[in-house]
């Protein structure tokens, strides 16, 4: 990439906090009131863990009553945690390998921010918009148009760049995989959607 984006560019400032003795019930509804997509968990200036809708979801369908469940027996920990700096592509494929959806942002004097799953995807498809192709496809255009070439043309059509294959069914052109969300350097066609290289070998 010619200019390489970092979490600083795109992470969430203005993110909701909550106490591990406070009850699943009030930070969900705070979450809600916040129109956000988690809650992180601080002790003091530390983060210990982090609430998300998942999290909430498990414990529906566990049975659980968020009512009587305080967040320090529902959170996700330990929370994973990036610097600054640190790369928007990185932070993607961070996210994919550990199947999570949050990370937190830690500058000099603690939380920073936090960077969602929507972040990245926001981010990438502002990103990709502005690029070009990196070379323009070797094969005959086939009357009967491929799931390849569907894509291609519904990308088109939503205002996406289009993305050309190099010859087979790898696109040389950085995007967001359609399965799993993450920001990877090269898509495949897997029928007729393009997927990063982990979700093409599933």
């Amino acid at each position: 990439m010619e200019s390489e984006l970092s979490v600083r560019d795109v992470m969430t400032t203005d993110f909701v906090g909550v106490s591990e003795s406070d009850t699943v019930l009030d930070v969900v509804r705070l979450i809600r009131d916040e129109e956000t997509s988690c809650a992180l968990v601080v002790r003091g200036p530390e983060p210990v863990g982090i609430l998300t809708e998942w999290d909430v979801l498990d414990l529906v369908a566990n049975e659980h009553d968020p009512a009587e469940l305080a967040v320090e027996d529902a959170m996700t920990t330990p929370v994973i945690a990036v610097g600054l700096d640190r790369s928007l592509t990185d932070v993607a494929t961070t996210m994919a390998r550990q199947n999570i959806r949050n990370v937190v942002v830690e500058g000099d004097d603690g939380v920073a921010g936090v960077v969602t799953q929507r972040d990245v995807i926001a981010a990438a498809s502002s990103f990709q918009a502005t690029m070009t192709p990196s070379r323009s496809s070797e094969r005959p255009v086939d009357r009967d148009r491929t799931s390849a070439e569907l894509a291609t043309a519904r990308a088109t059509a939503e205002g996406e760049t289009q993305l050309l294959p190099n010859g087979g069914d790898e696109y040389t052109t950085q995007g967001v995989c359609e399965v799993c969300g993450s920001l990877a350097e090269s898509l495949w066609d897997a029928n007729g959607q393009l997927v990063c290289a982990d979700c093409r070998s599933m």
